[in-house]
Formats: structure tokens, C-alpha cells, sequence
């Protein structure tokens, strides 16, 4: 491994490679009760996908065409998102992923609001879905 490989392992928490690294949350839901879709400038796309039961996110998973900075940082939302009721939803912010992530570069940050910003169209859409619950079932990608 040559030194510049090295320095970005050693310069990342744990929760940083972790959430970089985990596959398990990287799907299409179908069905969902809640999706939103975000691209940002620079290319990288995130899909949010939420499943809802009693006013709580019981599933969330989402999909990236992205750099490792944006699948951390979709991966460390989904798990925050994850038991939360939808009005905690609502008030996970950017901050709060880079908390969690301890190490996402100043440069990165971007990556964390594109994550923020998807969540909360899938929380749009959820809100839509609920008035109209029969357009879950319709093909919203």
C-alpha cells in the first residue's frame, strides 16, 4: 500500500470506514412510503428509500452513483434515520452526519448536505404518499 493509501485509512475514524465500507443499506425498496432523489453538481446522485409504520422509520435504505465520502455519508444517515419518528426525521442535519462520521473532510461537507437534502424530499414524498396512499404502488424512480 503505497503512503497516500495509507494516510486516508489512518486519517478516518472507525464510524467513517465503517459507513464507507457497509453494503447491507444499499438497495431499492419498492414500495416504498417514501423516496426522494438528489443530484448534485458535481454528478453524484443519492436515492433515499423509507419505510414507515406507526410513525416511525422502520426501514431505510438508499441507492449512490457517488465517491466514498457520499456512501458514508447515506450510510450514516440511514442509521440515524433509522426508529426515529418522522418529526425526528425532520431535524437530523448535516452537523449531526459529521458527528457521527467524526472524520468527513471540510472539502467533503457537500456530500452531507446532498444527504440531508434527499432525506428530506423523502420525507416530502412520505407526506404526499400518506394524503395519497395508493401512489406507493406506482413506479416513483
Amino acid at each position: 500500500m503505497d503512503q497516500k493509501s495509507l494516510a486516508f485509512w489512518m486519517n478516518h475514524s472507525t464510524n467513517f470506514i465503517e459507513m464507507a465500507l457497509r453494503t447491507d443499506k444499499r438497495e431499492a425498496l419498492h414500495q416504498a412510503d417514501g423516496y426522494g432523489k438528489c443530484t448534485r453538481e458535481c454528478g453524484d446522485t443519492l436515492e433515499i428509500f423509507l419505510i414507515v409504520r406507526d410513525g416511525r422509520i422502520r426501514s431505510a435504505s438508499f441507492q449512490t452513483h457517488g465517491c466514498i465520502y457520499t456512501v458514508a455519508c447515506a450510510n450514516a444517515l440511514v442509521d440515524l434515520v433509522e426508529g426515529k419518528t418522522t418529526e425526528e426525521a425532520w431535524k437530523i442535519s448535516e452537523e449531526d452526519i459529521r458527528d457521527f462520521l467524526e472524520t468527513l473532510p471540510d472539502n467533503e461537507e457537500h456530500c452531507a448536505e446532498l444527504a440531508v437534502k434527499t432525506l428530506r424530499l423523502a420525507l416530502v414524498d412520505l407526506r404526499q404518499t400518506e394524503r395519497q396512499p395508493w401512489k406507493k404502488f406506482y413506479p416513483r424512480r
